[in-house]
């Protein structure tokens, strides 16, 4: 079996040569990158974050200058103007929209689905997976903990293993921790249609983040990307995996300060969670924008350890299908 076959439903899926999609990751994500990886075969996706709905439309038209293969648009659900990003991905015919942070509202996904946009989703259990399939869900993605940002308990391989052979409706994407083919191969065996992404595409020559930050995922190894702790239960805060610096320390006085103010009343549990997401948006601004590698976050998944080079984005990919092509060819030697 090649990789061709092996990935051809995600890759009809994506209208793509290659089942890889490149992870939404904020502030790296925009139209250098997401363009690059779509132009090389792949399937670019823009990063929202917190952008309002006017910036949205201003980096998906530029994106469309950039490239005529598909690329799609990542989306927030806890985005408080998430209707209206919505509504910009259907002004300008976004072919596929990812719907991440939370479960998405059904309003949402039928309005995507309703102008011909296709909808995929996180997956964190199989009960989850099944759940989003039924709300008609056209893909899902499943991650693992040893991806980059914000992540879940469980490692990619348990959460394939549990969910892969399980689901078979609609075409299914792994993310977490991989950084070379022949892993990408492994997984699409196991019953995958593609693979997602990020870390190994920060470093791309493509990639817009500033050179501090490039220099610190070539120096880094996988022990050096690991999650942020909370410190209250009551207080849930969704682990961040970055590369530790000041920022990972900072992180722990914001937590403090923001459960003290729920305690007092000062402001409500909601209130604090979304101040949390500001923190890190900034932070991750202040090492990817501004070049701060000491006190901006930086957000890596455990394959950093495989991110050597600054390369062509276009290298990148050639690598990863080699390195998987040659594994299955000479496996069977």
């Amino acid at each position: 079996m090649t990789v061709q076959k092996l990935w051809q439903r995600g890759c009809s899926f994506l209208g793509t040569e290659y089942a890889i999609l490149g992870g939404a990751m904020t502030w790296v994500s925009e139209r250098s990158l997401v363009s690059a990886i779509s132009n090389a075969g792949g399937f670019g996706v823009i990063a929202t974050g917190a952008m309002p709905p006017a910036l949205l439309d201003e980096e998906v038209q530029a994106t469309k200058q950039m490239t005529t293969r598909p690329f799609g648009v990542n989306l927030i659900t806890m985005h408080p103007e998430l209707d209206d990003l919505v509504e910009v991905c259907a002004k300008n015919r976004v072919t596929h929209v990812v719907l991440a942070g939370g479960l998405p509202p059904a309003p949402a996904i039928e309005k995507i689905k309703a102008y011909g946009g296709k909808v995929l989703c996180f997956a964190p259990t199989l009960a989850l997976g099944k759940k989003l399939i039924q709300k008609g869900v056209d893909a899902l993605i499943i991650e693992g903990n040893e991806a980059g940002g914000h992540v879940g308990p469980v490692a990619t391989s348990i959460l394939a293993q549990e969910i892969l052979p399980m689901i078979r409706d609609v075409p299914v994407f792994i993310a977490g921790g991989i950084g070379r083919g022949e892993a990408i191969a492994s997984y699409l065996e196991l019953g995958a249609s593609g693979v997602q992404l990020g870390t190994r595409f920060v470093c791309a020559t493509e990639s817009q983040a500033h050179p501090n930050f490039k220099k610190a995922f070539i120096r880094a190894n996988a022990r050096d990307a690991i999650p942020s702790v909370q410190l209250d239960p009551r207080f849930p805060v969704i682990p961040v995996r970055a590369l530790t610096n000041n920022a990972t320390r900072s992180f722990f006085e914001k937590q403090k300060e923001m459960i003290e103010a729920v305690d007092k009343g000062e402001i409500d549990l909601k209130q604090a969670q979304l101040e949390v997401e500001r923190f890190w948006a900034g932070s991750l601004r202040r090492a990817v924008m501004e070049g701060d590698v000491e006190n901006g976050s930086l957000m890596a998944g455990q394959s950093v350890g495989m991110v050597t080079q600054e390369q062509t984005t276009a290298d990148i990919i050639q690598e990863l299908t080699l390195q998987a092509e040659d594994f299955l060819i000479n496996r069977k030697k």
